[in-house]
C-alpha cells in the first residue's frame, strides 16, 4: 500500500475520539507529511501505533509523538531544540511545523546522532542540525529556543534547558521517576502536568548506549551486574545537581 495512504490512516486513527492524541491541524498536517518509514526499518509497520527499539533507544509510538507536539505547539519559524533525538522522527515532525533550518537536535549517544542525520537527510530534512551532547546541558550556542522537547524523564527540568528558553518559551518533557506525567515548563520554571506517561530516564555521562568500558573478568562481570541491579540511576538520585 502507498506510504501516503498509510500515513493518512495512521493520523486518522490518532484523531479519532477513541485516542484523540492529535487535535490541531498543525500537528495533523505535519504527521501526515513525514515519511516515518525512513526512520524505521519496517515500511509497513512504521505506521502502526507502537514503539520500536533501535540502537538501545525507544522510537516513540505515533500517539506519543502526537501528545508531545500538541503540548509543544510550535508556531511557524519558532526555534526548536529536540533533546534525545534518537532516530530523528520527532525532529522531522518539528521540521514540518517550523522549517528544517529552525530545528536543532542533540543526543548523548554518538551512534544515534549518525543515525538521525542519515534518516533526516533521506527523508528530506537535511537542514536539521544534529549534534552529540549531554541532554541536560542543551545546546547553548543556538539559544534561546522558543520550544524545547525532551524525550527522556527527569525528576526536575534541567536548569540549563530552562535557561535556554526564550522569554515566552515552552519546554515539554516527561516529569517524575516511577510515576511520570508529561509536563509543560515555562521560562520561569513553572510546571503544568498533563496526563501520565512512561519514558526512559535522561541519561548522564557514562550511561549512554554503546559507552566504552575497560575489559573485565567474568567474576567482575557478575559483580557489576549484581551491583547495577541494586543501584539507582542518575535520574533518581537527589544528590545530583541537575541545575
Amino acid at each position: 500500500m502507498d506510504a501516503a495512504v498509510l500515513r493518512d490512516d495512521m493520523v486518522d486513527s490518532l484523531e479519532h475520539e477513541s485516542k484523540a492524541c492529535v487535535r490541531s491541524e498543525a500537528v495533523s498536517v505535519a504527521m501526515r507529511a513525514v515519511p516515518r518509514h525512513e526512520f524505521i526499518d519496517d515500511d509497513r509497520g512504521a505506521y502502526a501505533d507502537r514503539p520500536f527499539q533501535r540502537f538501545g533507544t525507544r522510537v516513540l509510538a505515533p500517539s506519543t509523538v502526537g501528545r508531545l507536539y500538541e503540548l509543544l505547539a510550535p508556531d511557524a519559524d519558532d526555534s526548536v531544540l529536540v533533546v534525545g533525538v534518537g532516530v530523528g522522527y520527532t525532529a522531522a515532525v518539528a521540521a514540518e511545523m517550523v522549517g528544517s533550518r529552525h530545528v536543532h537536535a542533540i543526543d548523548i549517544t554518538r551512534k544515534l546522532v549518525y543515525e538521525a542525520r542519515e534518516n533526516l537527510s533521506a527523508a528530506g530534512y537535511d537542514e536539521v542540525l544534529v549534534d552529540c551532547r549531554d541532554g541536560a546541558d542543551g545546546l547553548p550556542e543556538y539559544a534561546p529556543y522558543d520550544r524545547v522537547l525532551v524525550e527522556a524523564a527527569a525528576v526536575n527540568p534541567p536548569q540549563a534547558l530552562v535557561d535556554q528558553l526564550s522569554e515566552d518559551g515552552r519546554l515539554v518533557m516527561p516529569h517524575g521517576t516511577h510515576e511520570q506525567a508529561l509536563a509543560v515548563v515555562d521560562a520561569n520554571g513553572g510546571i503544568e502536568r498533563h496526563g501520565t506517561c512512561a519514558f526512559a530516564p535522561l541519561l548522564v555521562d557514562g550511561e549512554e548506549a554503546g559507552s566504552v568500558e575497560r575489559n573485565r573478568t567474568h567474576r567482575e562481570d557478575r559483580e557489576f551486574a549484581q551491583r547495577d541491579a541494586r543501584r539507582k540511576r542518575g535520574w533518581e538520585l537527589d544528590w545530583i545537581d541537575w541545575d
